[in-house]
């Protein structure tokens, strides 16, 4: 009976649609702000994202080497229908076979285009029937004017998707089972992605081979009150020591240059940097340099310390510090006052790209969070009074361009809310800063500015109020008047009998906010308010400060800096971008530390493997113009099978060759710069399924082994205060695929060990599941039983192979009773053990161990030949 009322509710749950319109969208969202603006005669459906695809696997019997794609015949695709979407597509057919007329609403990006056909095609509907229409907002006026003038699906734009699909099949499905033969089971590759990854992996190693050099700069510090000079000079040298004392509870950290900036510009007094010495440019590499050029500015030397940086490399490991006080020096004066005025342009509305790099930079969002929110916001959400409100346009685009009425609305706004002299005389015009931005689309931007983010603050959830309001007030600031700056320059001359000093101070003072209104007044930057000073006027030295630099290695990438990266360079697209920089970390080819990508040893190993196999697919430039390709697909009309064929036979060589000539990662090993504490053999470099470890070159006679920092020195396990749960010796934090864990101190002898979350803190070990007799509705194997927060629950014992689940309420009563009473003897049976720690205090789950310092092993160092 059940059974029963579960096939009519589901029938029920059909709407009606005889005779009248059937309009298909994406997501349920969507749907609900549609039918805001459509009349009772139509029905709005929504899809849930795509309804087929490839399949994943061959079917039983065919050993196609791509799931799906014939590549002896014109790599024809055999699209099936998503596993969990049946019943969506029976809904969706039932609905469609009663309707006057479809409506196909997806996106307007070539996704959506490829999600409209794949309906047409899985419901089997007359082309005569089906209209496509697309708009770049979720309005009542773009939705009416999409309505009236619909389209056929753009067959030009499917089959770029068509194509985009079946390439990166061809290489995911055949380059993971090389990588699996000769790197490790699991791996997989991706067009897109690996060349990504090879971006990180290529900066890690210019940080890694990069040398810094010695570079050193003189600054000089000047007061317009020359007759209380010495007094000034005490004070500023006393506030420096106060300054650094009260950072971080007494410790010395340098007071930052707004600070420096605002007490000198109270003392009357102003900093700058020696820039010439006797008519040249003066860039000193060596400290005798400085220190000569400093002396003559009346700096006397009392103190040079010297400290060494063991984790640095080249000149960098000498840290000279130089202390000192002012004593005779030239007479110095202003030569020169020079003030222009310069102007801040505002920034373009946002595009995808830059939407993912501010939210990332000012809100701490992923570029995955940040469209998943804006999805949302594009959708539709429920604002009070409103009903459900798109806020904003379509977010995956590569425009600037902007609509002739969304400028017009947001210069009335300018202008009724700020003035006349806020609002520019002709409206802002932005050049696309991608060169294959396609203009026919629209910037992101609100779709009603009047619509201000403190109006529908109360309707919205923290992260979409933080969102919309960069987007809403990134767009008004695009259309407001320039900030304008008074910017000065003054140099401050010395001469004494050798020739001429020449210090220079810039800093700008802002006169006209301008779009600054809005986006706000740039952060502090080095750039100091000047105290006013004229030609020729005396000035006297407080301190001369001679400052040892180094130049510093190409910074690791941010998400931000990444997506720049990937944009400029081509390499996919704004509806990829997110997903990109997500797969290359579930993948763990790389890893964000402190919100900066490493390349992992697991990356390294992989990218170094491609580029020997797949040198031109691993290129960048080859990536871009399979890109431009399929933009000429979708643009220039060309053929997708034709660009597929160009792709395939140099791709197919490439592999062939690669599965004969390719060693295995694991065989291959470096030379390591340390002896072996056992054996006292050279140690070498291999790599393993944690990636690269120390390990005797004398393996497998010598099994000594041990783990290396990112630096490839060995790692000592940290003891910590917790007892093993087996064997009560101590345990060490140890780190393994998926991150740190405790491990007991004798393994491999015991092999007790609990696990740590993200944070450190242990998690109790949970009672292994009940293996029951009852089968799997998916594919048959046993069902496992467990205990969760809402009640026992039934999920297969093949997982993660298989995923089916099994309702604990669909079950009759006796058979419950039955498998509790069954867990409860299972829970008995294995009772949670006692975790303590060494001193045998009882721990709780949430505890974060202890950690102690082992005692070093010694590795010393492989002589090297003089």
């Amino acid at each position: 009976m059940a059974q029963k009322k579960t096939k009519k509710e589901s029938s029920s749950s059909v709407p009606d649609t005889t005779g009248k319109q059937l309009v298909i969208v994406e997501s349920p969202a969507k749907a609900r702000t549609l039918n805001k603006y459509l009349g009772p005669d139509y029905v709005v459906m929504a899809s849930v994202g795509h309804v087929r695809d490839l399949p994943e696997k061959n079917p039983k019997g065919v050993k196609d080497p791509v799931p799906g794609v014939n590549l002896e015949q014109d790599f024809r695709p055999a699209y099936q229908i998503i596993r969990g979407k049946a019943k969506t597509v029976k809904a969706l057919k039932q609905a469609a076979s009663k309707a006057s007329g479809i409506w196909l609403a997806t996106d307007l990006d070539r996704e959506g285009e490829a999600i409209a056909w794949h309906l047409a095609e899985a419901l089997k509907v007359k082309p005569e029937n089906t209209k496509r229409v697309v708009f770049n907002a979720i309005t009542k006026k773009e939705v009416q004017k999409a309505f009236q003038n619909p389209r056929s699906i753009d067959m030009n734009k499917v089959n770029a998707q068509q194509a985009r699909r079946i390439l990166d099949r061809i290489v995911g499905y055949q380059v993971s089972p090389l990588l699996w033969k000769k790197v490790g089971g699991g791996l997989s590759a991706g067009r897109v992605q690996s060349v990504a990854v090879r971006l990180v992996v290529e900066r890690e190693r210019e940080i890694e081979a990069f040398i810094p050099e010695e570079y050193w700069k003189i600054f000089g510090y000047f007061t317009t009150d020359v007759r209380n000079a010495r007094t000034i000079s005490e004070q500023w040298l006393r506030w420096l020591a106060e300054a650094g004392d009260k950072k971080n509870g007494g410790k010395m950290n340098a007071p930052t240059a707004h600070g420096k900036s605002l007490w000198l510009f109270e003392h009357r007094s102003l900093g700058a940097e020696l820039v010439e010495v006797d008519g040249r440019k003066f860039e000193p590499k060596k400290m005798e340099d400085a220190l000569h050029a400093a002396k003559r500015a009346g700096f006397q030397l009392l103190e040079q310390i010297k400290t060494e940086n063991p984790k640095a490399k080249g000149p960098a490991k000498n840290v000279i510090q130089l202390k000192g006080r002012i004593e005779g020096g030239p007479a110095w004066k202003i030569k020169s006052v020079v003030t222009k005025k310069t102007k801040s342009r505002p920034h373009p509305p946002f595009i995808t790209s830059t939407l993912q790099q501010a939210a990332s930079n000012q809100l701490d969002f992923s570029a995955q969070y940040t469209m998943n929110i804006a999805q949302a916001l594009y959708e539709g959400l429920p604002i009070k009074s409103m009903g459900s409100v798109g806020l904003i346009t379509y977010m995956r685009t590569d425009s600037t361009h902007v609509s002739n009425e969304a400028t017009d609305m947001a210069r009335e706004y300018i202008l009724s809310k700020f003035g006349k002299k806020y609002l520019p005389e002709k409206p802002n015009i932005f050049a696309s800063s991608n060169k294959i931005a396609q203009e026919a689309h629209e910037a992101i931007r609100p779709t009603d500015v009047n619509l201000t983010p403190e109006s529908v603050r109360s309707s919205l959830k923290e992260p979409h109020y933080k969102l919309y309001k960069l987007i809403w007030e990134r767009f008004i600031a695009s259309q407001m008047a320039d900030a304008q700056w008074d910017s000065t320059t003054i140099l401050i001359s010395g001469e004494d009998d050798q020739g001429e000093l020449m210090f220079r101070a810039t800093g700008r003072i802002l006169v006209f906010d301008g779009y600054y209104r809005i986006s706000g007044t740039p952060g502090f930057s080095d750039e100091a308010t000047l105290p006013p000073v004229s030609r020729g006027q005396a000035v006297a030295a407080i301190q001369i400060d001679p400052v040892q630099n180094f130049t510093s290695p190409p910074p690791r990438y941010t998400e931000a800096s990444l997506v720049k990266k990937l944009e400029s360079e081509g390499i996919g697209r704004p509806s990829t971008y997110a997903q990109i920089i997500q797969v290359i970390q579930n993948r763990r080819y790389v890893e964000k530390i402190n919100n900066r990508f490493h390349a992992t040893d697991l990356g390294k190993v992989v990218t170094d493997k491609l580029v020997e196999a797949f040198p031109e697919i691993m290129e960048v430039g080859y990536t871009r113009d399979m890109e431009r390709q399929l933009d000429d697909i979708e643009e220039k009309h060309a053929n997708w099978v034709q660009m597929l064929r160009r792709f395939y036979g140099p791709f197919k060589q490439s592999l062939e060759a690669a599965y004969n000539e390719m060693a295995h990662a694991k065989a291959e090993t470096q030379p390591a710069p340390f002896k072996c504490p056992e054996c006292g053999s050279d140690t070498v470099y291999r790599f393993g399924k944690k990636g690269r470890f120390l390990s005797c070159s004398k393996y497998p006679k010598c099994k000594f082994a041990a783990p290396i920092d990112n630096d490839g020195n060995p790692v000592q396990p940290e003891q910590t205060d917790i007892a093993c749960p087996v064997c009560g010796a101590p345990m060490f934090i140890r780190k393994g695929r998926f991150g740190a864990f405790l491990s007991c101190s004798r393994y491999p002898q015991c092999t007790g060990a609990l696990n740590l979350d993200r944070k450190g803190h242990i998690k109790t070990p949970k009672v292994p599941p009940l293996l029951t007799d009852l089968p799997c509705p998916k594919c048959g194997a046993l069902l496992n039983l467990r205990k969760g927060g809402r009640g026992p629950w039934l999920s297969c014992s093949k997982f993660p192979k298989c995923r089916g689940r099994l309702g604990w309420s669909s079950l009759d009563d006796q058979t419950k009773s039955r498998l509790l009473k069954a867990l409860e003897e299972h829970e008995k049976a294995h009772p949670q053990p006692l975790i303590r720690t060494i001193d045998g205090s009882p721990v709780e789950e949430g505890y974060k161990p202890q950690r102690f310092e082992v005692e070093a092993e010694s590795f010393p160092q492989t002589p090297t030949e003089e």
